[in-house]
């Protein structure tokens, strides 16, 4: 099974190692035709700690490393 790739914003790097990664998807309503915005927060393994707020970065789905991280940067 492939793993997702998402790219999303930096919202908190206050953790080591661990940063907080809001995720943004668009998508069309089937009732009333309209673009909606939906969001979702991902906790993502970042090891060398290098990402601040407001940075954008990619991630990918991984092993999980903790009771909630199962996310790791891949890039920006």
């Amino acid at each position: 099974m492939p793993r997702r790739i998402l790219q999303g914003t930096v919202e908190s790097a206050k953790c080591d190692k661990t940063i907080s990664v809001r995720v943004e998807r668009r998508f069309r309503d089937p009732l009333y035709q309209k673009t909606v915005k939906r969001s979702t927060k991902y906790a993502a393994h970042d090891p060398e700690g290098k990402y601040k707020e407001g940075d954008k970065v990619r991630i990918i789905e991984c092993k999980p490393i903790s009771k909630t991280k199962r996310w790791m940067v891949v890039s920006e």
